[in-house]
Order: structure tokens, then C-alpha cells, then sequence
């Protein structure tokens, strides 16, 4: 039967990395690597993983690549400190490494609780992510703005939810929204990619019609609108800043 060690990078984390740890206390090993924290995040780690490591931060990539190879065992699962495991999810999981997975990693949906209701709808839903993996096979890697695990073999889907709570309110989602826009017009721009008037129109214009319309959003009422909305912004602002790299020497 494979063994599974879970692995959290942190930084600043005391608020909600026990709940995260919590809902993989079914797991064989559970590690945290740190990036200098200021706050209780460690002590909070200590109380709750059986390994925790500290690390100068070097990229999300490289921290969780460190993390898996800090594990007693092949099979990883990667948390971030704002997910939660779903009891279902949890139960799928471990009815899989009953015997050998057939395939070398799997991905699962991810659902977004935001303003007090979770997301279905939008570009939020279904979130997939390739979280649980081999490391004999996988490892992650930098793509665009984010990171993902990149597998050498075949990849299934798991069914239960993972659950995720990224923003304490729309004042913390636009500070998210202006760092991660920032970093992916640099990355268009080092592409090759441009932007104009029609692009940031554009793009911004068809980006709400998929979220709101195409993808459901209407149907979540004035929160659908608001994540409909700053998605269609979030678009809008990487031309925009595209455009203004752009016109830099």
C-alpha cells in the first residue's frame, strides 16, 4: 500500500495553516517548509506537522520541489495554507493508494469560497489541479503567473472537492490581482506579446461574457457579478500594463 506525505509551503500562514494540517491528519507524513515568517507560523506547523524545514523563499516552484524531496515517501500531496481537503476527497484518496494508482498523478477540483459562498460558476469552476503525484515522476514547474506539476506519465481525475479560501475580502483579492497581474505582462512582454486599445477592450469585454454568461456567473447572483467582473478587470489590467511595459526603453 503507498504511503503519502503532504507537503505546505508557508509564509505568514498562523491564521489558517491548522486547518489546512487539520484536514490531512489522516496522512502518513505532513511537512512544512517556511520562507522566514514573522508571525506564529511555526509554532503553529509544529504543533500540527511531523517535519517542518525552513527555507529562504527562491520561488513557488522551487519551494515545493525542496518539500517533496524532504518527504519519507514517493507519493505527494501539495496543500496551500488557504485549502482544505474535503472529508470526500480525503476518503477518495485514501481508497486509492489501497493498491498501486494506475496513473503517476491525479487532479481534482478545486472550489473557491468567496464573500461567504462557494463558487461554481465563472473561470473559478471546475479549478482543476494536479496535486497529488508521484515525485518519481513529477515535479513542479513555473507556468505563466502560476505553478503546476508537470508529470511524466498518465494523469487521472479524483472526484472530491478541495477547498479553497484565498481572499479575506475584495480589498486583499485587488492587492492579488495587482501583483499577479504585474508579473504576467512582464512574462507577455518577454514572449513577444503586445497590447493596444482594441486588446485591452477586447480582451477584457470577451473575458466578462465568459464568465458571466458563458460560464454561469449570473446564476450566483451579486457575487457571480463581482467575480464575473473583477475577473473580466484582472484581464483588462494585464493588457494595460502590457502596454505601458511596452513603452518602456
Amino acid at each position: 500500500m503507498p504511503k503519502v506525505s503532504v507537503t505546505v509551503i508557508t509564509q505568514n500562514e498562523a491564521h489558517r495553516l491548522a486547518e489546512a494540517l487539520q484536514s490531512v491528519a489522516w496522512a502518513d507524513e505532513r511537512i512544512v517548509v517556511d520562507s522566514g515568517s514573522t508571525d506564529d507560523t511555526l509554532a503553529v506547523a509544529r504543533q500540527y506537522a511531523d517535519r517542518v524545514q525552513t527555507r529562504a523563499w527562491d520561488g513557488y516552484a522551487s519551494q515545493k520541489n525542496y518539500a517533496a524531496s524532504l518527504a519519507s515517501h514517493d507519493w505527494i500531496l501539495s496543500l496551500d495554507a488557504d485549502e482544505r481537503l474535503g472529508v470526500a476527497l480525503g476518503d477518495e484518496i485514501r481508497e486509492l493508494l489501497k493498491t498501486e494508482p494506475a496513473a503517476r498523478g491525479y487532479r481534482v477540483p478545486r472550489v473557491t469560497n468567496y464573500l461567504g459562498q462557494w463558487i461554481r460558476s465563472t473561470d473559478w469552476w471546475p479549478d482543476w489541479q494536479l496535486r497529488l503525484y508521484d515525485r518519481r515522476a513529477g515535479q513542479w514547474a513555473r507556468v505563466h503567473v502560476h505553478e503546476s506539476v508537470r508529470v511524466i506519465g498518465p494523469v487521472g481525475r479524483l472526484r472530491g472537492e478541495l477547498l479553497h479560501h484565498p481572499y479575506t475580502d475584495i480589498a486583499d483579492h485587488l492587492d492579488t490581482i495587482d501583483r499577479y497581474t504585474t508579473i504576467a505582462a512582464n512574462e507577455l512582454y518577454g514572449r513577444g506579446r503586445r497590447s493596444g486599445p482594441l486588446r485591452i477592450i477586447g480582451h477584457a469585454k470577451m473575458a466578462f461574457l465568459r464568465n458571466y454568461v458563458l460560464r454561469g456567473g449570473f446564476r450566483q447572483g451579486t457575487t457571480g457579478l463581482v467575480v464575473s467582473l473583477l475577473n473580466s478587470y484582472y484581464v483588462m489590467l494585464k493588457f494595460a500594463k502590457l502596454w505601458e511595459r511596452q513603452r518602456k526603453p
